[in-house]
Order: structure tokens, then C-alpha cells, then sequence
């Protein structure tokens, strides 16, 4: 490379250190003892014109990782063409870790490392070195970059993927079977050396399994392992550096292997031959027995399937698979019956549903074992000939009439005699009845089948030993017709005829019914009946259809002379035996208009033409009513109203309550009750009755005591309060008796003329004068009082 400046140029010098080299340092160590590394800086004077030519000799320092020295490690040193030794030059480091990790004597050149380097962290350093004039501060060199290398070490030892590996293969796989395959990855510089290079070894797991050194494929090493002999293995495989020899580091990982089922064992039966026992009321498709067939294997290639290839019982009974247990369950498919057997033999075979063809060497995937069922026997209710009965019987048919008969026995050995009984619940009418010895029904009331067509009722038959041992049948009796019904009218018939009919005009169609019933329909015959045949106005005319027709006989009819006819008619049918009713047929005669449109059929009517409309009648009879309803609660006021009080005289001492909104007139306001006879208590007659109220009952008088002169009216009103409270004559508890007095300590004194009545002396009443035009009205009252007293 040719530069037109001055370059640095690295020298490796091989052998003892050169002296003019070395600069003695407080902490110098070598990572090679035996060369030292020189990175010379050589070139021209900055004066020379000329080109030089500079090529790179060396440009690297090499250092070893994981240094585990006290001192700095050595590195390298730089020196100029240009250093004379006179200590002028000063060496200057930039890059990579200058200052911090890597430092240098600006006097010598000399670098050191200062910490442990390691390759994994960082494996290549770059830094820049220049030389400069002490005293100016100016390079004499251009700078120059280096690189400082960091030489591996075999300090990393191989690292699974997996801390655990989970794998799995079926059992009675062949030998070499790949299994899983591993990896482990080591840190160290796979270029130098074998610090990188691993190779795989099994610690744990032979003879069963082996593993590829280079490529940690783990494989199958046994052949035919069975999983029902072993199913979990564990193996640990090791992973070492340098290439597996002495001294490499190495790792270990731990593989679970798990062994898969397959179906290479058949199910078995423990036993060859399995009793059970069944009563024979054991209803349909109830379980008798469980048997279970084992095999080896799980899951599906443990699944059964049972079935009865052969026996007595083949058609009798059933097997099936319970899914949750792999038992196979038998189960009864037809009645049993002590009587007619007691013993069933069967023979049952279990299958599996999933056969794996790789292993059909081993033998039939298949095996089979006898059942003996042993039928019990029970005590059983008796049994019906049939399931159910059905019988007929006509309706006219005699009581006690025999319509059937029905048959029961006692299934078991025994025979116990059986007694026959009506379920009353099912015939509440109680219309049958039957013997309870032979089963025969009877009837006990009579039978319409117009009423009910069909009787469903059952009959019980029970053990006459054991009456809890009991069936029952149903039997359905039909009620057959006889024609006891004699043909009537389809509905009433009313119709009418107008006064101006023509003779031979139909005036209405009839129609029959019959309750009875007819196998080939009903024939119905009308005629009128022989008391009318010859002297009715209508005729009949049987239509043959099961209608006939009322026709007129003469032109014209009177409604005046007669205004209904009466026309019986005989309805008679074709069935045997023949029967017949009378029928009515009411015929108005009435007035029409040209068009035949019935106007009137009232005949009263045309007779009184200012007669009353019903609609009037009833009108007034309302009214008649409403007046009647008048009176009577206006008499029963008016008895009311004698009961009440009523005050008739000014003189009875009785108080009343007057209510008014004027402003009272004071002494003169004496309307309500009389001052003096509350003054003067001796002039009450005590032998007044009251004369508010019409006495009922007569009581005799009570005598009371006389009051003194003058005496205080407070004690007075008490006086009479308390004979009122024990006066059987007095009112009513809800009658008000209002007593105003005033006693003699109020501050105000009293302005009650009561009070006044009570003085002796004169009084002045001139200060009324004073007290505002509010009581002017009394000085008034009381200033003309004393004028009265002095004229």
C-alpha cells in the first residue's frame, strides 16, 4: 500500500526482547513471555519531498481471554521512527475500550489490559494510536488503526436446547427407531481449535436406546419392548466439547421416553364359565349379569365387543358393552317363565373392535366363556286369557242379563283359585256387575245407548290365597240399539197462514228426527192424525224424503172467527218395532199484505185500534211504582222526624248552643236562654215534663232541693250537672250543654250582665266611655239602664 504521508509499520519480532525497545513499567505482564509485539511508526522528515514507499508488516495484537493474573496484561507496544528517546514524543490511544480498558505509557508505547476480557462478550477490539510532539501538541505520525484480536480459550461447556426432552414411540418398534433427536450448542470460537466442536455419548438408557455422536439422534437399540413390561424409560444423554477428548467440558440433558400402546394382546375371560339367577317377573330389558373380559391394552385397543354366538337362550336374552367399564351386560329380551324353563345356557364370546393386522401372529384376537342362567320361580298374580275384552249387548236387554264372561288363572305350579271383581272406579254407576267366581259380566240397571254408546270398565282378578297378587283387564262393552224411540219434530213448529191465502198454498215444510240408530237410514212416514184428518182446514202431503208439506184446504180465513189452528200430525218410522209419535203444529192466522208479508196476527187489535201498545203499559206501570216507592219513604221521614227535639218555649231551662257571626249585643242578647230562672231556682216548676222530645215512657218526677238566695252559680250549674247525669229522662250522652261563668278571681272582672243582676248597689259604668268606640255600644246600654233606674 503507498501512502504520501508517514505510516505506521508493526513489526513482529521473534526471540529475547530487544532492548532499545523496552521502557521499564510499574505493572507489565506478557501473554506471550517469549516475543514481544512492536508496532513501529516509521517514516521520512515532514522535509523530505520525495514519496516514500510503507507497507503494513503487521497490523494485529492477539491476546488471550479470561486473563486470571494480579498484573495488567500485556499487549503490545508502539514506537516511532521518530522517537529519539529524548522523551519529546508522547504516545496517545483512541477506539475501543482506550482509556478504560486498554491504557498506554505515552512515554514507552507500552499497552496493557486492564480487566479480563472475554471472547463471547466482545472477540475483536478496534483502536487508533498516534505519536505527538511533547511541547507543540502537534503528530509527527498520521494515526493509525490496529486491531487487538482476543485469542479463545475452551472456557464454555456445551448448552442443550432443552433442560428436558419428552418423546414418545410405539411399542414393539424395530431396532434403530428414531426416536428424538437432541442438540447442544457450545460459545466458544468454532474456528479455533476444538474448543467448538461436540460430540454426543449416552450416560443412561442402554441397552433400550442409543444416540448419534454427531448429530444427537437418539434411536431404538432393543428390539420388541413391551409397553405392559415397561412403559416409562428415562435416558440422559452428554454433549462434550474438544471434540469429546480429555479435558473437554460438557453438558447433560435428561429424555423421557414414553411407549405408546398397541393392540398386540387379545381380551381374556378370567373364568370359562359364569352362573347367574333371574326371577321370572323380571321385566324386559332388565340387566341379569355383568361379565368383563381383560385385556392388556388401553383405550381403544382395549375395546370389547360382546355378543352371544350360540345357546338355549339365544333368542331370550342380549348382551351389550358398557362403554365406561368394557363389561358386557345381559339383559332379558323375553319373559321368563319358571314353568315352561328354568335353565338357559349361553355362550359369549368378546372380541376387540380395533385388530392391528402386525400382530395377528400372536393368535385370534378373541375369546369366549359359557353362561348358565338359572330362572327363579315367584309367586305370579294371575293372567287373562286376553289382553283385553270386547263385548256387546242390546239395550233392551233384561237385568241381570249375561253380556260375557271373562277368564283368568294362576300361572304358577300351585294353581291358587282366582276371584273376579269390577273396579268401581271405572263403573261408578255401578250399571254392571259379574260373578266372582266364573268371571261372567251381568248387567244390574238398564241400558240406553242413546244416553252412552260405549261402557269401558275393568275387571280385576286376584288370588284368593294371596289378594295381593291381582292383574286386571280392560273390557270394552258396546251398547247395541233396538228402536225404542219413537221419530219427533226437527224443532217447534209455528208458523201462519194469511186470510187471503189461495187453497192448495204451502205454508211449511216438515222434518223428523229419531234418537235411534239406522244400519240403512231412517224412513219416516207423516199423516195427519184421524180426529183431524176429515174435518181439518190443512192437508198434509208426504213428501217421501222423511219431509211432508202443510198445504191449505179453502180460500180465505178469518182470524176474527178463528185465529189459531191446532193441526196434529203422526210421525211414524219403517223399523221394527215400528214406532210412532202425535206432533203439534200451531198455524196463526194473520193479516198480509198483496205480496203475502204477515201485517198482524192479533185480532184484538183490530177490534180496539186505540188500545194500549205494551210498551205503554209497561211505562205506566213504572210509574205506578215510582209513586208507591214516593209515598212510602215520605211516611218514613215523616215518622222519623216526630222523634226529634224541638225547642217550643223560651222558658225551658234546657241550653242551646245558637251559632251566629254578628258581634254580640251584650245584655241584651238574652234570646238564647231566660237569666231569671237561672237566678231563681225556686221558680222552676219541678212537675214540667220535658216538652222537647214525646215522652214514651212516664218517670216519675224527681224532687230537687231548692237552691238559697243569691247563691253562686258555679255551685248552681254543678247542682244541676250532676241530677242531669243521674236523670233517666235527661237527653242523650251526645247532647252539648254549654255553661258560661266567669269566676270572681279574674283580673279583668266580669262584664257579664249575670254578674250585674247579683249587685245590690249601683254601679258606674261611665269608664265604659273611656275604653274606645269598641265598647261604646255598652256605655250606652248601661248609661241608659241607670237612667231607666232614676226615672
Amino acid at each position: 500500500m503507498m501512502r504520501t504521508y508517514h505510516c505506521f509499520m508493526l513489526l513482529f519480532w521473534a526471540g529475547q526482547t530487544h532492548q532499545s525497545f523496552l521502557t521499564p513499567l510499574s505493572k507489565r505482564t506478557s501473554g506471550f513471555p517469549e516475543k514481544e509485539k512492536v508496532l513501529v511508526l516509521s517514516g521520512n522528515s515532514r522535509q523530505d519531498l520525495h514519496r516514500s514507499k510503507r507497507s503494513w508488516m503487521w497490523n494485529q495484537f492477539f491476546l488471550l481471554e479470561e486473563y486470571t493474573g494480579t498484573d495488567y496484561q500485556y499487549v503490545g507496544k508502539l514506537h516511532s521512527d521518530q522517537d529519539k528517546g529524548d522523551g519529546s514524543l508522547k504516545y496517545i490511544l483512541s477506539g475501543d475500550g482506550a482509556g478504560d480498558l486498554f491504557i498506554i505509557n505515552e512515554n514507552t508505547g507500552d499497552i496493557q489490559a486492564t480487566k479480563r476480557l472475554d471472547r463471547e462478550e466482545k472477540p475483536v477490539y478496534i483502536l487508533r494510536a498516534q505519536a505527538i510532539n511533547r511541547r507543540t501538541g502537534r503528530p509527527v505520525e498520521p494515526e493509525s488503526e490496529f486491531i487487538i484480536k482476543i485469542h479463545d480459550i475452551n472456557d464454555n461447556e456445551p448448552m442443550f436446547t432443552k433442560d428436558v426432552y419428552n418423546a414418545s414411540i410405539p411399542e414393539m418398534s424395530d431396532v434403530g427407531t428414531f426416536v428424538v433427536q437432541v442438540t447442544a450448542t457450545d460459545a466458544d470460537d468454532p474456528t479455533y481449535g476444538n474448543s467448538a466442536k461436540v460430540v454426543y455419548s449416552i450416560l443412561q438408557g442402554q441397552p433400550y436406546f442409543s444416540v448419534e455422536s454427531e448429530t444427537g439422534i437418539i434411536k431404538t437399540a432393543l428390539l420388541n419392548m413391551d409397553r405392559e413390561n415397561r412403559e416409562q424409560y428415562q435416558v440422559v444423554i452428554q454433549a462434550k466439547d474438544m471434540g469429546g477428548q480429555m479435558g473437554g467440558l460438557s453438558g447433560t440433558t435428561t429424555v423421557n421416553i414414553t411407549l405408546t400402546d398397541v393392540n398386540d394382546n387379545p381380551p381374556r375371560f378370567p373364568q370359562s364359565t359364569y352362573q347367574f339367577r333371574a326371577p321370572e317377573s323380571v321385566p324386559l330389558d332388565s340387566p341379569v349379569g355383568r361379565i368383563k373380559a381383560n385385556d392388556a391394552d388401553v383405550d381403544e385397543n382395549a375395546e370389547i365387543e360382546y355378543s352371544i354366538t350360540e345357546g338355549d337362550g339365544y333368542d331370550m336374552f342380549g348382551i351389550t358393552t358398557d362403554k365406561d367399564t368394557q363389561e358386557g351386560i345381559i339383559t332379558v329380551k323375553k319373559a321368563l317363565d319358571f314353568e315352561s324353563k328354568n335353565l338357559y345356557i349361553l355362550k359369549v364370546e368378546a372380541t376387540n373392535t380395533h385388530v392391528d393386522p402386525r400382530f395377528l401372529y400372536l393368535g385370534p384376537f378373541k375369546d369366549s366363556a359359557t353362561v348358565r342362567i338359572q330362572v327363579e320361580d315367584v309367586d305370579e298374580p294371575p293372567m287373562f286369557s286376553r289382553p283385553a275384552y270386547i263385548m256387546e249387548v242390546k239395550e233392551d236387554v233384561p237385568l241381570n242379563s249375561v253380556i260375557g264372561t271373562v277368564t283368568a288363572q294362576d300361572p304358577d305350579a300351585a294353581k291358587n283359585p282366582v276371584k273376579y271383581s269390577v273396579d268401581r272406579h271405572t263403573d261408578m254407576d255401578r250399571v254392571f256387575n259379574i260373578n266372582s267366581g266364573n268371571g261372567s259380566i251381568f248387567t244390574s240397571k238398564p241400558l240406553d245407548r242413546e244416553t252412552l254408546l260405549w261402557h269401558n270398565i275393568t275387571v280385576i282378578a286376584a288370588e284368593i290365597n294371596n289378594p295381593k297378587q291381582s292383574s286386571r283387564v280392560p273390557v270394552f262393552i258396546k251398547v247395541l240399539d233396538v228402536n225404542d224411540n219413537a221419530p219427533e219434530f226437527a224443532m217447534f213448529y209455528e208458523t201462519f197462514v194469511c186470510e187471503n191465502a189461495k187453497a192448495e198454498q204451502l205454508i211449511q215444510t216438515l222434518s223428523a228426527v229419531d234418537k235411534d240408530d239406522s244400519y240403512n237410514g231412517h224412513q219416516f212416514s207423516f199423516s195427519l192424525a184421524p180426529e183431524a184428518a176429515s174435518s181439518s182446514n190443512f192437508t198434509l202431503q208426504d213428501n217421501r224424503d222423511n219431509t211432508a208439506g202443510i198445504f191449505t184446504r179453502k180460500t180465505r180465513y178469518n182470524r176474527h172467527e178463528t185465529s189459531t189452528y191446532f193441526l196434529p200430525v203422526v210421525i211414524s218410522d219403517n223399523d221394527y218395532p215400528i214406532q210412532s209419535s202425535t206432533e203439534t203444529v200451531t198455524i196463526r192466522v194473520c193479516a198480509c199484505d198483496h205480496r203475502g208479508k204477515m201485517l198482524s196476527c192479533n185480532a184484538e187489535a183490530l177490534i180496539h185500534p186505540t188500545g194500549l201498545s205494551t210498551g205503554a203499559l209497561i211505562a205506566i206501570l213504572l210509574c205506578i211504582i215510582i209513586l208507591l216507592v214516593t209515598v212510602v219513604l215520605f211516611a218514613a221521614l215523616r215518622r222519623q222526624r216526630k222523634k226529634e227535639p224541638l225547642i217550643i218555649s223560651k222558658e225551658d231551662i234546657r241550653d242551646n248552643i245558637v251559632s251566629y257571626n254578628d258581634e254580640g249585643g251584650g245584655e241584651e242578647d238574652t234570646q238564647a236562654f231566660d237569666i231569671g230562672t237561672l237566678r231563681n231556682p225556686e221558680a222552676i216548676d219541678d212537675n214540667k215534663l220535658r216538652r222537647d222530645i214525646v215522652p214514651e215512657t212516664l218517670f216519675l218526677p224527681r224532687r230537687t232541693a231548692t237552691a238559697r238566695d243569691n247563691t253562686d252559680v258555679r255551685d248552681f250549674i254543678n247542682q244541676r250537672l250532676k241530677e242531669n247525669d243521674t236523670d233517666p229522662t235527661a237527653p242523650p250522652y251526645d247532647s252539648l250543654a254549654t255553661y258560661a261563668y266567669e269566676g270572681n278571681g279574674s283580673v279583668a272582672e266580669s262584664l257579664s250582665s249575670l254578674e250585674s243582676v247579683t249587685t245590690d248597689g249601683d254601679q258606674d259604668y261611665d269608664y265604659l266611655s273611656d275604653w274606645g268606640p269598641r265598647f261604646k255600644k255598652l256605655a250606652d246600654m248601661y248609661g241608659s239602664m241607670d237612667s231607666d233606674k232614676d226615672s
